[in-house]
């Protein structure tokens, strides 16, 4: 039987092949997953026409169905973004404002369309604001239908107005290492567990 299957939704601002922290993140995220039989793909959102709206297919020239085809395909979700003034990037949040189409899509017992996968979230930026940007993408994944595995985020911020990158970094610091390695290895197991035994259905 094949194992769980990931997808990043890197919310970088800058389209491939630029240099992007969010997406180095994403990637070591994957990484980590790989080592518990997790195969993972990385799709750079702005490398993609989405457009504004809160509902499955926006019209013609609308790519977020080609996303959203993604994300049904997986049991594992990764948001990454970065930090702008303190907040999700705005591709962060129309990836949300999009995922909320799923709230009106069931399966065939009537839960929503992403009940049983699995949400997880990586943030870098060289300003605060981590925490924040965590509780505000579990709480819209939550609400959408994913399940938050235990330590499901991992995240690096730069010291207090610094500028430094996280792609410019010398080596990966001890204590992001160990926050991706823990949420790699709770949602792979919380993935396994769904797929085992789905949340039961609607009334």
């Amino acid at each position: 039987m094949a194992g769980p299957v990931a997808v990043a939704l890197v919310c970088t601002l800058k389209k491939s092949p630029a240099e992007s922290s969010s997406d180095l993140i994403a990637r070591q995220v994957l990484d980590a997953l790989e080592e518990h039989g997790v195969r993972g793909t990385v799709l750079r959102v702005v490398d993609h026409d989405v457009f504004p709206g809160v509902r499955v297919d926006e019209g013609p020239g609308d790519q977020w169905p080609l996303i959203r085809e993604r994300i049904a395909a997986a049991d594992i979700l990764l948001v990454s973004t970065p930090t702008w003034l303190g907040h999700m990037s705005s591709v962060a949040q129309r990836v949300l404002e999009r995922l909320d189409a799923e709230l009106s899509e069931t399966d065939d017992e009537g839960r929503p369309a992403m009940t049983g996968k699995v949400g997880t979230v990586a943030v870098v930026g060289n300003e605060d604001g981590a925490h924040k940007i965590v509780a505000d993408l579990y709480q819209g994944l939550s609400d959408i239908g994913f399940t938050i595995p235990a330590q499901g985020c991992t995240y690096w911020n730069d010291q207090a107005m610094g500028g430094t990158d996280y792609r410019e970094l010398d080596s990966v610091p001890k204590a992001v290492a160990s926050a991706t390695a823990t949420l790699a290895r709770n949602a792979a197991h919380l993935a396994r567990m769904l797929s085992a035994q789905q949340y039961p259905p609607a009334d």
